[in-house]
Parts: C-alpha cells; sequence; structure tokens
C-alpha cells in the first residue's frame, strides 16, 4: 500500500521521474549496509519471532511518518526507514522457514511465504487505488495521507498477531518428509543422510566450512546466476509498483485502475507460489525458472503500450503476474540447497544483498531511462534485464544439464 502511495506523493509534491527513481532507489540503500550482518545474527538469534515483529513495527512507524512529512526530504527519510524495517522482516521471515523446514518441504515453505508477501501487494495496491479513485492530481494529498496511515496501521496490527502461539520444530536440512527422532537428530549430519537412505545435497556435506563470507558463498556453482535472476525479478516488481502510477498519470488512467491492475498482477503471483509443489513434480527448477524469466519479459514489457484496453491489460497482467511469481522462491531454495547448512541465513542475506543493489541501482537508472523514453522506458529497462538473465540460464541450462539445485 505504501510504495505506490509513495509515488504519488511525490508527484503532488513536485517530484520528476528521476527523482522518484532516485527516492526508490534510496529505500534499499540501508539494507546493502546491514543485509549480511543481519544474516549472521539471524543464525545465532533464538527466537526469530521478535525480529520479524521488529520488522513489522518499523514499517509501521516508517509509513506513519510518511503520512506526516511534507516535503521531498521528509518522504527519503521515511523510505529509508521503511526499507530498514523490511530488510529485518524479509531476512526474519527466510530465515525462518530454512530453520523449520526440511529440503523437501523448502519450496512450499518459501512458496507460502512469498505469497503472503504477494497478497500484501494484492491488497495495499487495490485499498490505495480505491481510496484515491478518481480525484484529481493536486487535490489528492490528504487522501494520499490517508492510505498511508492505513498501511501503518496494517503494519502495527501484525505485529501482536506474531504473539500467537504456534509449536515449531527446528528441523535438520534434510531432504527427506520422513519424521525425525530425536534420536536421528543426535546423529552428526553426514551419518543422518545415510540413516535415512538419502544422497547428501551439494554443499550440505562439506565438513568444518568455516565462517561464511560474501566471496565464499558467491563463489558456489550457480550462486551469482540465481542472484540476478531473484534481483531482476524484484526489480520488476519493484518498478511496477513504483512507476506503474506515473504511466497510468501519463496515459490518463485513474489511480483506481492502477491499483486494480497491480492487485491483478500480486493474485496471479499467488496462484503460481502456492502451485509451485505440482509445477516442481513436473518439471525441475531451472526449467520452471527460466520460464518464468523469459515469458515475464515479453508479457510485461506489454502492460505500458495495453493499459488504456481493459481486456488486454488484465489479460497480460494475470499471465505475467503468474510467471514473476515463480522465479523468486524458486532461487532462494537453488541458493540454500548449494551452500552448506550452517551458510543458510547468510546466504539469504546474500541473495537479499544482491537484491538491494538492485533496488539501488536500477530505479537510478530506471529513472534517467524514463526522463527520455517517459514511465514506460523504466518497465521496459528492468524486462530487458530478467530476458538477459533467462538467456544466461537457458545457456548455462544447455551447456551442464539438471544439477543438484534442480532436485
Amino acid at each position: 500500500m505504501v510504495r505506490p502511495q509513495m509515488s504519488y506523493k511525490l508527484i503532488e509534491l513536485g517530484a520528476s521521474e528521476a527523482l522518484i527513481g532516485a527516492l526508490t532507489a534510496l529505500y534499499a540503500l540501508v539494507p546493502v549496509f546491514l543485509a549480511i550482518w543481519f544474516g549472521r545474527y539471524t543464525e545465532r538469534v533464538k527466537n526469530l519471532r521478535h525480529t520479524v515483529m521488529a520488522g513489522g513495527l518499523l514499517i509501521g512507524v516508517g509509513a506513519a511518518l510518511m503520512a506526516l512529512v511534507p516535503s521531498i526530504f521528509g518522504v527519503a527519510c521515511a523510505s529509508v526507514l521503511l526499507g530498514f524495517g523490511h530488510l529485518i522482516f524479509v531476512i526474519s521471515s527466510q530465515a525462518s522457514v530454512t530453520r523449520y523446514s526440511t529440503d523437501a518441504t523448502l519450496d512450499k515453505g518459501f512458496g507460502w511465504q512469498t505469497a503472503g508477501i504477494a497478497a500484501g501487494q494484492l491488497l495495499g495496491p487495490l485499498l490505495g487505488g480505491l481510496l484515491l479513485g478518481d480525484s484529481p492530481g493536486g487535490d489528492r494529498m490528504h487522501l494520499i495521507n490517508l492510505a498511508l496511515w492505513l498501511g501503518a496501521v496494517f503494519a502495527i496490527v501484525s505485529v501482536p498477531l506474531m504473539l500467537w502461539p504456534v509449536r515449531l520444530k527446528e528441523m535438520p536440512a534434510l531432504t527427506s518428509e520422513i519424521p525425525i527422532t530425536a534420536q536421528v537428530e543426535e546423529v552428526p549430519q553426514e551419518s543422518t543422510a545415510e540413516v535415512l537412505g538419502e544422497k547428501p545435497l551439494a554443499g550440505a556435506s562439506d565438513s568444518n566450512p568455516g565462517k561464511a563470507t560474501t566471496l565464499k558463498i558467491m563463489r558456489r556453482h550457480g550462486v551469482v546466476s540465481n542472484m540476478f535472476a531473484s534481483l531482476g525479478m524484484l526489480s520488476v516488481t519493484d518498478i511496477l509498483i513504483s512507476f506503474m502510477p506515473l504511466v497510468g498519470e501519463a496515459a490518463g488512467v485513474s489511480p483506481a485502475w492502477i491499483g486494480l491492475l497491480l492487485a491483478i498482477r500480486s493474485a496471479a503471483t499467488i496462484v503460481s507460489r502456492f502451485s509451485l509443489s505440482s509445477l516442481s513434480r513436473r518439471w525441475n527448477r531451472s526449467q520452471l525458472v527460466i520460464t518464468s524469466l523469459l515469458v515475464s519479459a515479453v508479457l510485461i514489457a506489454l502492460i505500458p503500450p495495453t493499459i488504456n484496453n481493459v481486456i488486454i491489460s488484465v489479460i497480460v497482467m494475470l499471465i505475467g503476474g503468474f510467471f514473476v511469481g515463480i522465479a523468486q522462491p524458486l532461487t532462494m531454495t537453488m541458493i540454500v540447497k548449494e551452500v552448506p547448512v550452517s551458510w543458510r541465513s547468510p546466504a539469504l542475506a546474500v541473495r537479499l544483498l544482491g537484491n538491494r543493489l538492485g533496488q539501488v541501482t536500477i530505479p537510478l537508472i530506471a529513472g534517467a531511462v524514463a526522463s527520455p523514453l517517459g514511465p514506460a522506458g523504466a518497465i521496459w529497462f528492468t524486462c530487458v534485464l530478467i530476458g538477459v538473465s533467462g538467456i544466461e540460464k537457458t545457456i548455462n541450462y544447455a551447456r551442464t544439464g539438471p544439477t543438484a539445485m534442480d532436485r
């Protein structure tokens, strides 16, 4: 809800497309410096529930601050706080998936976790768009601030929900859905895999892997490629959220219609993430990620020129949103399966660091591209990015075939 309203508020404050791109990048700036440290912290912390709560609280405070401030500088400060809260929430929730899932259920875990995020991306823009309705520019600042306050309330109300009692059992990372007994848990990792008749994962059986450094993680096979794919897909959703309001303004489309289109994209993404288990039974992860990247690149590029055609734009958003949702959770699984078990949270933090670096640089470049080409140029730029990632993965897959990350 907050991110599109931030764009509308900046439009009302007279910000240019390039400046909106720069302030969108600012949202990811603090996480660039803190992602690795916080990823290591989640490995040590006993109760991840509290860190998720802290992230939700900071998101709520950042949204409230954005509603209160009357200037572009104030919006920039609120954006930094919002990004910091989002960092804490994302790393903590992803670490929870790796801590409480077996390897056989990682796709399902990441699928549900990212589906929850997509559900917020469905409801937020939809409600925000309905609040703004067809209100003309220059006469809607009070409605924008109301939407921001509503976003703050949603975030803060979610914090006490995390106190709901849930019994969770920490799981050793094994490719098995067989219940793990206390006796088996006491067996060292390599022996346990043999007891269950499982083949150890690539990287999972490393003895004494040492400290998980950024360089060590990125040297693992496929990690950089999957980080690039993840970065591209996150950039697509980010740029859509931030630049669709500008595309709508340029095309004379109401905020309500923009909110509906963004909600349609998120709904389709939710469906694809709930379908990951069945999709993974028919195709391996590399095949799914490659298809996700290439199809998304084509369909998302069609959104700006079709935005005034109701039927075509809805169809493009539905199909494009479905394929956009596939790559993100699968690249998480592919990265954590390629590193030793003790490196998993830091590896996800490195992945998030790559995402945040992309969120800093890509909106800046997209904003610059949007200056001569219009706001649609920012969306087309990210489509080129994921298209390149899809081509790179296609070439690599043709050369190596399925690997341990695909199983």
